[in-house]
């Protein structure tokens, strides 16, 4: 599974002349935690997101300022001022697997997808959910549809449970299985394939 299978389209990007404020209403009103930067070419700078814009834009109560707070400098305005840099990005064919642990390992809700440096989708963690959230009987389908191109719609009995796919083989071909297996991986939700020969006399 590739990230151009998941990643949302289109995507909302700022430039760093953008104020924060915007920012913020952006952010506020789609639902998003952070959106890329790019720049007057389209080509990705940075990410800003939630904690940029609430860095130094909450002032401290009136009834428990003190004389130094007083001095304190006045809030960023625009996004170049508080976007992260360098923003990290992933290609379109990078593995999903790849990203989720990126993800999880350094705490980014998203990743943008860059092609030749321009932003053209974003992965976030709502969309590993939905994808993990994907039906067994959609996963079924899916997977069945891609073996029937392959070997033919009588060839493989297709059972999953919780996102995991058995596949039994009518046919004693270990090449044609680990092609079954990574065709039933690469759909979009399943968490693992396993491929056996249907012995004789048995049933799927």
């Amino acid at each position: 599974m590739r990230a151009r299978e998941i990643m949302s389209v289109p995507v909302l990007t700022v430039t760093p002349e953008t104020p924060v404020k915007r920012v913020a209403e952006l952010l506020a009103a789609k639902g998003f935690t952070a959106l890329p930067v790019v720049d007057g070419a389209g080509r990705l700078v940075g990410m800003v997101g939630e904690a940029d814009v609430v860095r130094g834009r909450i002032p401290v109560d009136p009834r428990f300022r003190t004389a130094a707070a007083e001095d304190e400098a006045p809030p960023p305005r625009t996004v170049g001022e508080v976007m992260t840099v360098p923003a990290v990005s992933v290609d379109a064919g990078a593995d999903v697997a790849a990203v989720a642990r990126v993800m999880v390992a350094h705490r980014h809700r998203s990743l943008p997808v860059a092609a030749g440096g321009r932003v053209i989708g974003i992965v976030t963690r709502g969309d590993l959910v939905r994808v993990l959230a994907r039906s067994d009987a959609d996963l079924e389908t899916d997977v069945r549809r891609r073996l029937a191109v392959f070997g033919g719609p009588g060839r493989w009995s297709v059972r999953v449970d919780d996102g995991a796919v058995r596949i039994t083989d009518r046919f004693d071909d270990p090449g044609d299985r680990h092609i079954a297996r990574v065709l039933a991986e690469s759909v979009p939700g399943v968490v693992r394939a396993q491929v056996r020969r249907l012995e004789e006399g048995s049933r799927a």
